[in-house]
């Protein structure tokens, strides 16, 4: 590959720009307006390329800009419109000992460029250091770097101007206590979708096709948040062994979109047509009624440790833009685990991010994002404040204020987990839950069938709670409550629903690094077989338990205080195979399968059902931490919490592992709803539990995580489960010392256990008007390793005035 010659200046542009807070292209008037940041720059080249149909660049004009002004280069161009390709080339100092990389024969993308067209090709072109054959610096110490004279276009992407659009469908503006999350990636969901045309499938017209939307909708889910969608470069190591970033964590612009997934049409139309079908998507979500959170990598880059490649920041402002050790300008600190990081102490990293978050919401019309490696946005280099420049400025903002902010709370750095301390309106991923619960019923289990002590329930009961030990706390009283909390069990990062519950280990040798990476605290049981059970191999017990385990695991994140989140596919029983870490594999491991077998609609229908209960009933979507006190104008405490047999949890019990039945009784008066029983058996054995009073009602049954679908009727279950009956309607009512109203103060399980016939098999006498269904103080009993849910009914005290 010859050297190309060596680029002085270009003469310096006949117009200058009026203001240079606006960073970008952006067309006025006669032309284009364009902006950018280079600190260090002694000069920089506005580059206005010309391509073929293939996307080849055919000629190059450079314009110089005028500059600098506290970093700023600009120039204003005539006669450029809307399609226009450009990039920047930027002359200053090379001194890689002192971090400064610049080259003028790389051509850069402007971090502000809405559109891209080309590609990236991995080769010596893209890097701004003289490297090998094999992508290695020539040099092994860095400040003996040589500059390459390698050209990088042709070799690289350009930006491209864009021009104005329709408006966007305005967003649904879901409010928290109503928002179901659903977790997906454009590409995954739709590739092979029945019903979505096979050109159109796996692209942003797919996602929003109607028979992706139909599925979704039918689901209950509110709101989708889509793995990463801006334009990304796969990594070098990556790329070397054939494989690719798939899930888009490697951020190459925080403006443009990733062509890849827009439908062939439009790549064909061109780079706009690539940004319409976007908003076409969100639009037509919208519609539908359906929010679009984007999830987003501002933590690091795609041009990795300082011997990558220089695509954009690094060759614009390597000492401005990424973090570096301290009086170590040739080495970067890297809390990210990607060998960059971006340092949020720049004000110019601040804006970037900001410029980019207002762009989507105002632009492209999303309704809020999950910000990847969210502790680094909040670094002042090595420390985490919650009151850090860029997030007090995102939770300020009038814009960024109004739409949904949610946080994954830890990076690799020091001090890097930091759930729950986040501000509002942030909302934080809560890892906590997922260990919690995922040990409660899976890894206690599988220590416990052999012999070993599970934990108790503290920890469970706090996050069915709503987690106040993390949300509590915080600038207002009461913290953020319960639904700053976004409870989840898996997520893209770590088994699916279904391959926790039939491995108990990681099987990632798909992804060549002989199965070193992802995560080992999976916490997951495969219920005595490692994989899909072999036919004739007691495949029926152990996909009986498998599928329960399933039930259980969507039931408790569905019925905890918080914002849920189910991963895409879960509710299909979608499997990786083992795979706990399906970064880079853009194949039918990461996508979903819709060939489902007849216990894979089951659980579309138990999911469905549980969604549904959640959207109709508030008191199982609480909007604020509960107190364990009777609140005003109600008559039992707001939660309660129960042993099996019917009493209140007292210390002993509370503390105890082998306890492991626990009723949650929610009193629904706060929401003018009914009263919630939730009774959970984390044991291996079928036990018998005593129902606890509420508000002087009958309970009932609304769910049992033992039916593989979801029971139109469930009186012939409540009779055939009932072990005894505490008493009539109506003696109870009076055992419970009710002269014609509620008493304030009476223990609920005192009252629920007054009168009780110890042994009474139900009656269900003919002639009789008595309750069929549960009451307080009946024994029942529940399978192991099972949920059952109740729902308050008629007063027992109109049951009792029936009879008579």
């Amino acid at each position: 590959m010859p050297p190309t010659p060596v680029l002085t200046p270009a003469p310096r542009a006949a117009h200058d720009v009026p203001a240079r807070h606006r960073l970008g292209a952006v067309l006025t008037g006669d032309g284009a307006d364009f902006v950018v940041h280079a600190a260090h720059a002694t000069a920089v080249d506005l580059c206005l390329l010309e391509v073929d149909t293939d996307a080849a660049v055919v000629s190059e004009t450079r314009v110089g800009m005028h500059g600098p002004r506290q970093g700023v280069w600009s120039a204003h161009v005539p006669g450029v419109r809307a399609g226009q390709r450009y990039g920047y080339r930027v002359h200053g100092p090379w001194n890689p000992g002192e971090g400064l990389l610049h080259n003028p024969r790389k051509l850069l993308l402007d971090p502000y460029a809405r559109a891209l067209d080309g590609r990236v090709d991995l080769g010596p072109q893209i890097y701004a250091h003289t490297v090998d054959s094999d992508l290695v610096p020539t040099s092994p110490a860095s400040p003996d770097w040589q500059p390459s004279t390698l050209d990088s276009v042709g070799h690289t992407v350009m930006g491209v101007v864009t021009g104005d659009s329709f408006p966007v469908v305005p967003g649904p503006r879901v409010p928290r206590e109503r928002t179901v999350i659903y977790e997906a990636h454009v590409k995954g969901l739709t590739h092979d979708l029945p019903g979505v045309p096979e050109h159109l499938r796996g692209t942003y017209a797919g996602l929003a096709h109607f028979a992706t939307v139909d599925h979704l909708k039918k689901l209950g889910v509110t709101t989708i948040e889509l793995l990463p969608i801006h334009a990304a470069f796969t990594e070098p190591f990556l790329a070397r062994k054939g494989l690719t970033n798939y899930w888009g964590y490697s951020t190459l612009s925080y403006f443009a979109p990733e062509p890849s997934y827009a439908s062939p049409g439009a790549r064909a139309a061109g780079p706009q047509a690539v940004l319409d079908e976007v908003r076409g998507m969100v639009s037509m979500l919208h519609e539908a009624g359906l929010e679009v959170v984007l999830d987003v990598v501002y933590n690091h880059t795609c041009e990795g440790g300082m011997d990558g490649p220089s695509l954009s920041l690094r060759g614009l402002d390597n000492l401005g833009y990424y973090l570096h050790g301290s009086h170590r300008p040739a080495q970067y600190v890297d809390v990210t685990g990607t060998g960059n990081t971006v340092d949020f102490r720049s004000t110019r990293a601040v804006q970037l991010v900001l410029d980019s978050l207002r762009y989507w919401v105002n632009e492209v019309g999303v309704d809020g994002f999950r910000f990847d490696l969210a502790v680094t946005l909040g670094r002042h280099a090595s420390e985490f404040s919650s009151r850090h420049p860029l997030l007090v400025a995102a939770a300020t903002d009038p814009v960024l204020s109004g739409v949904k902010l949610i946080s994954e709370p830890w990076d690799v750095g020091p001090g890097g987990w930091q759930t729950g301390q986040f501000p509002e309106p942030f909302q934080d991923w809560n890892d906590h839950f997922r260990g919690t619960v995922r040990s409660f019923w899976l890894h206690d289990p599988s220590e416990m069938s052999r012999g070993r002590q599970g934990s108790d329930l503290r920890d469970l009961a706090t996050r069915l709670a709503g987690s106040a030990d993390l949300f509590s706390n915080g600038e207002n009283p009461g913290g953020r409550g319960p639904l700053g909390s976004v409870n989840f069990i898996t997520a893209h990062d770590g088994f699916s629903l279904r391959d926790l519950v039939c491995y108990d280990h990681k099987h990632n040798l798909d992804n060549k690094e002989d199965n070193r990476d992802g995560t080992s605290d999976n916490r997951s049981w495969n219920h005595g077989f490692e994989g899909p059970v072999v036919e004739g191999l007691n495949l029926g017990p152990i996909e009986v338990l498998r599928r329960r385990s399933m039930r259980n695991l969507l039931a408790t994140l569905l019925l905890s205080a918080g914002t849920p989140m189910i991963l895409g596919g879960d509710e299909l029983g979608r499997t990786q195979q083992g795979n706990n870490n399906c970064y880079c594999q853009d194949s039918p491991l990461s996508w979903v399968d819709w060939d489902l077998e007849p216990w894979q609609q089951d659980l579309v229908a138990t999911t469905r059902f549980l969604v549904d209960l959640r959207h109709a009933h508030p008191v199982v979507r609480p909007d604020r931490f509960a107190t364990g006190q009777v609140q005003a104008e109600d008559t039992i405490p707001d939660l309660s919490w129960f042993r099996g047999d019917g009493e209140l949890m007292d210390a002993v019990a509370w503390h105890d592992p082998h306890t492991r039945v626990v009723q949650m009784l929610r009193s629904g008066r706060l929401w003018g709803d009914d009263d919630l029983l939730a009774i959970v058996n984390g044991t291996l054995d079928q036990v018998e539990v005593v129902l606890p009073n509420g508000h002087d009602t009958d309970w009932h049954l609304a769910w049992d995580s033992t039916w593989a679908v979801p029971q139109p009727h469930t009186l012939p279950f409540t009779l055939a489960r009932r072990v005894s009956r505490a008493a009539t309607a109506g003696d109870l009512y009076a055992a419970a010392g009710h002269q014609g109203g509620e008493q304030a103060g009476t223990g609920p399980a005192g009252s629920a256990r007054s009168g009780a016939e110890p042994g009474r098999r139900d009656a269900g006498r003919p002639g009789t008007v008595d309750c069929r269904q549960d009451r307080p103080g009946d024994t029942t009993n529940l399978d192991a390793l099972s949920l059952r849910v109740y729902l308050s009914g008629e007063r027992l005290a109109e049951l009792s005035t029936a009879r008579r």
